[in-house]
């Protein structure tokens, strides 16, 4: 019986991609759809500034869940190329490994995480209009952290093996119960943050489940006990390219520990709301842009793994010709309807104090400029989407990691330390299409370079 990864080499791309992308697309939409949710259930229920308190939280939490992101992709990208090659004892090693990897990198970070807890809330960020709720938030999140970083590696192996809809699955189930939770913990038991918290608690517990039911029953990938044991030539081979999505992920957790302190410096707590709102609209805006980089990587992956060099090549041009198109849509809404979007995230409610309402209004009055200009280089970002994800599809580990850098960390962070001091706030916002811009045009040139040299044929 024929493997399904075997189809990646010869079903035709654009075919390809909107089997990979479109369940990849679906699934990140219901996750981000969760994230905005529940930012909008904790705004309108708890207010403004429980958003805060969650917005300086995401760098921990999402880092620890970046341990799992990072190995799994990096692992699928070894594991994509050996189902290319054929070679399934090594795919069933690199799985193996991966699980090792993950569950005792995540555990030892969530240990730390929870002594150190009073120290890290404040570095990263809270003040004390918020600490306690963000503590609050932190702690519950952080017992079950471990389960999100198995499901986030899992996820991409399951994508790898050409089952992406498997993969989508993994990302809607947890999403819809944590948006029930939300609901049944805050409104109707009245929780208020702890609410908030179990809720999450809770989803990582769903998703982690049906990973593990996929693996156990669905899989091609039937791991023997000794899988597990790590072995250091692929242990470093994995780390080799898990490193350029650590380094990336840790990068934004730097640089939103960085943004969160330059906006309580610069303004106040209700400015991290406002980026709280704006950062769940990244995620959830650019979800078939995302959608189609994820399903971009495994056929790649697979192609250059099998030397159809050609099907590469056409991977790269109809990712970038989709993605954009979908990006350059997604541009004309936010530009269109910012203070509509920004409206669903706050309550005008009787039923909310006097200090919460003026919170809110002030909300609605920064927000919207602020919205529009962190996506004012939205069409262009494809290229440095794809552009990165290509070099660590093939397994160049370096090229990877420097370009997967290039927004965050060699020029947005750089931008935030420099613009805010001169001008205030708005010099937060006005770094990111500038950062966009410059990072787009790095990479769009190191990537025609790489196809011309690397992709000349069979």
């Amino acid at each position: 019986m024929a493997r399904k990864s075997a189809s990646l080499g010869t079903a035709p791309i654009s075919k390809l991609l909107i089997q990979q992308a479109v369940p990849a697309s679906i699934g990140i939409l219901v996750m981000s759809l969760n994230m905005i949710v529940d930012t909008i259930f904790v705004g309108r229920w708890l207010g403004p500034l429980a958003i805060s308190a969650i917005t300086v939280v995401i760098p921990v939490t999402f880092f620890i869940g970046a341990i799992g992101l990072a190995v799994g992709i990096g692992g699928s990208s070894v594991l994509s190329r050996a189902l290319g090659a054929n070679d399934h004892p090594k795919a069933l090693k690199v799985f193996g490994n991966q699980i090792t990897l993950t569950f005792l990198a995540s555990g030892v970070l969530a240990a730390i995480g929870l002594i150190f807890q009073h120290q890290l809330i404040e570095f990263f960020g809270a003040d004390e209009s918020f600490k306690e709720l963000a503590l609050t938030y932190y702690r519950i999140v952080l017992y079950g952290i471990v389960m999100l970083a198995m499901c986030m590696m899992g996820n991409n192996v399951i994508r790898a093996e050409g089952k992406p809809k498997f993969a989508m699955y993994a990302m809607m189930l947890p999403a819809i119960g944590n948006i029930f939770m939300d609901w049944l913990f805050i409104r109707v038991f009245d929780f208020g943050m702890e609410g908030a918290a179990w809720a999450t608690f809770v989803s990582y517990a769903i998703c982690f489940a049906f990973i593990f039911w996929f693996f156990w029953i669905k899989s091609e990938l039937r791991l023997r006990w000794d899988s597990l044991m790590l072995d250091r030539k692929i242990v470093n081979e994995i780390n080799a390219l898990s490193f350029v999505t650590l380094a990336r992920q840790g990068t934004i957790a730097v640089l939103t520990i960085l943004l969160n302190n330059v906006l309580i410096t610069q303004g106040d707590a209700l400015d991290v709301a406002s980026y709280g709102i704006i950062s769940r609209m990244l995620m959830f805006a650019l979800f078939p842009v995302i959608g189609v980089n994820q399903g971009f990587l495994p056929i790649a992956g697979y192609n250059y793994g099998a030397r159809q060099f050609d099907r590469v090549r056409e991977s790269i041009n109809t990712s970038i010709k989709y993605s954009g198109a979908l990006a350059l849509f997604i541009f004309a809404i936010i530009m269109v309807f910012p203070s509509e979007i920004v409206s669903i995230f706050i309550s005008n409610s009787g039923d909310l104090d006097a200090a919460t309402l003026a919170n809110n209004e002030e909300i609605l009055a920064r927000t919207p400029s602020a919205l529009r200009w962190v996506f004012a280089a939205t069409p262009v970002i494809v290229i440095q989407l794809i552009g990165a994800s290509y070099f660590q599809a093939v397994g160049k580990a370096i090229p990877a990691l420097l370009l997967s850098l290039t927004k965050q960390g060699f020029f947005l962070i750089p931008l935030l330390l420099i613009l805010p001091p001169m001008m205030g706030v708005f010099g937060v916002w006005i770094a990111f299409p500038i950062a966009d811009v410059l990072s787009t045009i790095l990479t769009g040139y190191f990537l025609n370079k790489a196809v011309r040299k690397d992709l000349k044929g069979e």
